[in-house]
């Protein structure tokens, strides 16, 4: 099978499970860790995808982050992981604490049916508020499926992904604007697109 078809799988065992995930611990195990395993990454191996990894904040040490994906001896994603039962609205703070600490490049923010990627496109080494992408394994979507496989390990860049995550974040508040306008239209976009009809005639 390719990609793809491992991929929807993995979404299908997820949602399959997802009634019996009651904590945190579960959805690492029973979610989010098959989920770096189908991206290639050894998740048995410590200096590979290390968990718990330090990422200690100011004066606080011991601060600790769920999972950092490690390349070279260097992370360069950390990975922040709730429960399936919680939405992750409320968490990005946290794992903006995590990446300013450290020289990764890529924060992932999860509670094993969406995952959330950061860099920092706005100001270097400290963590957008936005992702610039998101991922339902609810929802899935075969665009989002292809920049899913651009952090396999066989195939993960941090430059070239760090040059499409503008595009990608962009893209996808364009999407977010559109949509919104359709569901409630408002009096500035109505009149835009009244004027451009008549100028077109």
């Amino acid at each position: 099978m390719g990609f793809n078809e491992d991929f929807n799988q993995l979404s299908e065992r997820i949602q399959s499970v997802k009634p019996n995930i009651l904590t945190e611990e579960a959805t690492k195990m029973s979610m989010v860790v098959p989920f770096f395993q189908l991206l290639g990454y050894d998740v048995f191996n410590p200096l590979e995808f290390c968990p718990e990894y330090i990422a200690d904040v100011g004066i606080k040490k011991g601060e600790k982050v769920d999972y950092a994906i490690i390349i070279n001896n260097e992370p360069v994603i950390l990975i922040e992981c709730k429960s399936c039962t919680e939405i992750l609205d409320k968490h990005s703070s946290q794992l903006l604490r995590y990446f300013s600490t450290s020289s990764a490049k890529f924060g992932i923010l999860t509670n094993g049916l969406i995952y959330k990627f950061f860099t920092d496109l706005d100001e270097s080494n400290k963590m957008d508020l936005t992702p610039f992408l998101e991922i339902d394994l609810e929802n899935i979507k075969e665009s989002a499926i292809l920049s899913i496989k651009k952090f396999c390990k066989s195939e993960f860049d941090k430059d070239s992904i760090f040059s499409i995550a503008s595009e990608l974040k962009y893209t996808t508040l364009i999407k977010e604007l559109f949509k919104s306008e359709l569901e409630n239209l408002s009096d500035d976009f109505t009149k835009l697109m009244i004027s451009s009809i008549y100028n077109c005639t």
